[in-house]
């Protein structure tokens, strides 16, 4: 009888033992998530910080060159508008497309600019333009630690039993902040040389 009683309770704490390795794997695993999720939303706070450094640049260099090149109206007026798109977008797949038609606005502002020579000579714009150039760089830094971070949640996220952990409380995949199509295949192809 006490052998049965204490076969018993062996089998019994052997069940709580199971049960309390159980949950606190559990708890490591949904602590885990929650850093790696934390992470995810602090490094698409970096993108945001230089997003907003560059919107700040961009009326200034409209106005700038206005006093310049007043007839290209349209130009500066589509920087405006993808500039007033880009600060509304909510979710990352539209920063990114709001960006990237940004991007395209700014291009087409600096390509007017070869156009006029005192413009382009012009101390104030040219301090501008630098800025600018500078803050793209470092949008493109903060690009890539997000997408590395998202990429490390996301993998996280689909392995086993995190996966489990994760469905259970709900967690979702990150989205990647992707540059433009054609601007991506852009950067990917080599340029052709002919002779």
């Amino acid at each position: 009888m006490a052998g049965g009683l204490v076969l018993g309770l062996m089998c019994v704490g052997g069940i709580v033992v199971v049960a309390l390795l159980a949950v606190v794997v559990g708890i490591t695993i949904y602590n885990g998530l929650v850093n790696k999720s934390t992470e995810t939303k602090n490094a698409w706070s970096q993108i945001d910080v230089q997003l907003k450094r560059r919107y700040d640049l961009i009326p200034n260099l409209v106005e700038t060159v206005k006093g310049y090149a007043g007839h290209e109206k349209e130009t500066l007026e589509r920087v405006i508008q993808a500039r007033n798109m880009a600060m509304g977008a909510k979710s990352v797949s539209e920063q990114a497309q709001a960006e990237n038609f940004l991007t395209g606005a700014l291009k087409s502002l600096f390509a007017v600019s070869e156009a006029y020579p005192d413009l382009k000579a012009n101390q104030n714009f040219l301090g501008l333009q630098e800025e600018l150039t500078s803050t793209e760089n470092r949008i493109g830094f903060a690009r890539q630690h997000y997408n590395d971070v998202v990429s490390d949640f996301n993998a996280t996220l689909m392995r086993f039993p995190t996966n489990i952990i994760g469905g259970m409380f709900g967690f979702k995949p990150a989205e990647f902040f992707h540059l433009d199509t054609a601007e991506a295949e852009a950067v990917k192809k080599a340029p052709q040389v002919k002779f």
